[in-house]
């Protein structure tokens, strides 16, 4: 055996191996059930946020609000039914304005929140949905908490998140983390139903080296959580590697559903093709 082939064994596990080779093959139009509430959404979600901040990203400074309100519908009519978003992004218009023609109780939407109190919190929600459109949203997260005693200190925005899920006004919630502290708290969290991990097999963008990462995820799948993979390609630091970056990922046994982040139809038809050969 190569010592490729056996690192990644190591990483993986052999269980996770063996359901590679003898399942189907994934594809980015699979429904995966997520979490506690049972989210049904594609395993693929088309991010809107590569780079993202101060209210901008990639997507929303190179495509416009139609330029990416029509990508997202084109990700819709291929199947990819899953939206990544965030306020921190700027891309609640684009989401609204791809509405217009696709109907909302076939997306599964996800936005983030830097919402720290429970009065921003009820605020944030308020004018999340009015931006985006909608009645709902089916997954918000806190967003980027990077501190390990951030359910301490965020104590507030949480409650009125468990408050706004009792009301139906948001279907699941949870975290995105960037710092290992972080994360392992998340899994240690019985309020976290849903967690957004930065995860590839170069550390690139990460919390931690790979093996550790997947162990806390590990933890936090055993715990009945969720858990979504972002930074697959590492902002597309590793766009050259992404085929081995996607076998990497759909091969873990801690990881429902990732979201990568495209410009434009050809990257979004590109890397979707890639799927099932990369498994």
């Amino acid at each position: 055996m190569r010592r490729r082939d056996f690192l990644q064994s190591a990483v993986l596990g052999t269980s996770a191996l063996a359901r590679v080779a003898h399942a189907a093959p994934p594809r980015a139009t699979d429904i995966v059930t997520l979490g506690p509430d049972k989210v049904k959404l594609s395993r693929l979600a088309v991010g809107t946020g590569t780079k993202g901040f101060m209210k901008s990203s990639a997507q929303t400074r190179q495509l416009g609000l139609q330029g990416l309100a029509d990508l997202l519908r084109f990700g819709f009519d291929n199947g990819v039914t899953f939206w990544d978003s965030a306020d921190l992004y700027g891309s609640h218009p684009h989401l609204r304005e791809a509405l217009k023609s696709v109907p909302r109780d076939k997306v599964v939407i996800m936005t983030k929140t830097r919402a720290q109190t429970a009065a921003e919190m009820r605020q944030d929600l308020e004018r999340f949905r009015r931006e985006i459109g909608t009645d709902y949203l089916d997954i918000v997260l806190l967003h980027a908490v990077m501190r390990a005693d951030w359910p301490e200190r965020l104590n507030g925005a949480m409650e009125a998140l468990s408050e706004a899920r009792e009301k139906r006004i948001v279907r699941t919630h949870g975290v995105s983390c960037h710092s290992l502290d972080a994360l392992r708290t998340a899994a240690r969290t019985p309020w976290v139903h849903v967690d957004l991990a930065r995860i590839n097999p170069a550390g690139v963008l990460m919390d931690a080296d790979p093996t550790t990462v997947i162990s806390v995820l590990r933890e936090m799948k055993a715990a009945g959580k969720g858990v979504i993979g972002m930074k697959v390609l590492g902002e597309g630091q590793l766009r050259a590697r992404v085929d081995e970056m996607l076998r990497f990922v759909l091969g873990l046994d801690c990881v429902d559903c990732f979201t990568l982040g495209f410009e434009s139809r050809q990257e979004f038809t590109d890397l979707v093709g890639r799927i099932p050969a990369a498994a």
